[in-house]
This record gives structure tokens, sequence and C-alpha cells, in this order.
């Protein structure tokens, strides 16, 4: 067994979309459109996530198509040559979703975004341990039963190091009027928790030291070199 830290977790909630402006164009391409929320909580005790910050990346199940984003991007567009007019912000099969930076415009921020990927961790900074953002995609379906969860989820923070499990669904989100006379629910909502591994992220073998209460090295062996003294060509220590 390979022993992980305290898990990053994603949960996903979708949910139809709600019409901007007097008069939403809708055409047959974004007539089954979605909207989903992404909130990744980052539990680690002191593993924070730097800069340049966290990429999250999926399979769509189907031929799903990211039409618009909120907080942030994908890295890549990808081939949307067969759509006309209106062109999706990404086409890829597998996209690789980043934070925006500080300062993005007012219009494109949701709550938690738009930290350049940076996430504290939950002991030393409680109140900034989240990241969200928001996607509206079609081609899914319209029902519980017609939209099938991504999967095969990887996360880098940066770095690899991190290995995602598979969605899971759970109770649908519940949402709260802004006047709290009413509650709306989510069409589904999902979980994924990514764990840390020091063994998957340092690929080669590091040096270590054996130390001897008796100050003597025919008591207890000890290497001739220290942690930090690995040879960078390979996985030998530097004699």
């Amino acid at each position: 067994m390979v022993p992980t830290a305290p898990p990053l977790q994603a949960p996903v909630s979708s949910s139809p979309p709600t019409p901007v402006g007097p008069h939403p164009r809708v055409d047959g391409a974004r007539a089954s459109l979605l909207q989903v929320v992404v909130t990744m909580f980052n539990y680690q005790q002191f593993r924070h996530i730097g800069a340049p910050g966290w990429q999250l990346g999926w399979t769509w199940a189907k031929k799903e198509v990211i039409w618009s984003m909120v907080g942030a991007q994908t890295t890549e567009q990808g081939d949307c040559s067969k759509f006309k007019g209106n062109t999706p912000h990404c086409c890829k099969k597998d996209p690789t979703i980043v934070d925006l930076l500080p300062g993005t415009p007012y219009n494109m921020q949701i709550a938690n975004c738009c930290k350049a990927g940076v996430i504290n961790t939950f002991n030393q900074d409680p109140a900034n341990v989240a990241s969200s953002f928001q996607i509206s995609f079609g081609l899914a379906g319209t029902t519980n039963k017609t939209v099938k969860v991504p999967k095969n989820f990887t996360l880098k923070t940066p770095g690899p190091g991190y290995t995602c499990g598979r969605a899971i669904v759970g109770r649908p989100t519940k949402f709260l009027s802004t006047d709290g006379r009413r509650v709306t629910q989510a069409l589904m909502t999902w979980n994924v928790t990514c764990t840390y591994s020091q063994f998957l992220a340092q690929k080669t073998l590091s040096c270590c030291v054996s130390l001897s209460s008796f100050y003597n090295d025919t008591i207890v062996n000890c290497p001739t070199c220290s942690c930090g003294c690995q040879n960078p060509s390979g996985s030998n220590c530097v004699k």
C-alpha cells in the first residue's frame, strides 16, 4: 500500500443555466445547455498548492463541449470546426482547466476564483482553502439518467503526486435564494477525491542517512552519502 496525504476534494453540481439578458439566444447546439459549478477544497494539513497553480483535467463521457466558463479557462480550445456561428470555448474530449489570474474583470469572476491556482491548506488558512469555477456545457443530456459524469480525473499542483478517484454521485446540492424564501435543487452532484503520495511525486530513489547512537559506523552501517547528494544523472548516490 502507498501512504497518501489527506485528500483534496472537488464537489461538482450541475443545474440548468439562468438566461442572461432580456432576449437570451438559444440555438440547436445549445438547447440542452447545462451549468456546472466546480469547487475544490484543500483538506491537506500543510501541503498548499502554490504557483503556477493547479491544473484539473478529465475525460468527457460522451461528446460534451464547453460553451463558456467563468472563473477559469481551458488551456486549449481543440477542434471546433463542426460548429457554425457561435464557437464553443473548448471542444476537447479531455480538457485541462486552469484558474484565472487576480485582477480578472468582475463579469468573468465567481466566488473563490481567480487566485492564479493557488490554494492554501485547511490548517494554515481555513478562509482560503477553496477554488471555484463555473462551466456551461452542452451535448450532455437533460436528465440525471442521460447526463453522464466525466472520468479519468487528473490534478497537477504543480508537478505529479496526486491520484484522483472516480466521480461518486451524491445527493443533489440545494441552493437557497437570496431572500431565503425558496430552495432550488441541482440536477446532479458528484464528488471526486484526489490524494497525494510522495512515492508518486518522486520518481527516483532518495538518498538516506542511517544514524547510530554509538557514533560508530561499524555498529550501524551508514551510507557514504546523505539526503540531497543524489547524482542528477541517475538514482545512485554520489560517492
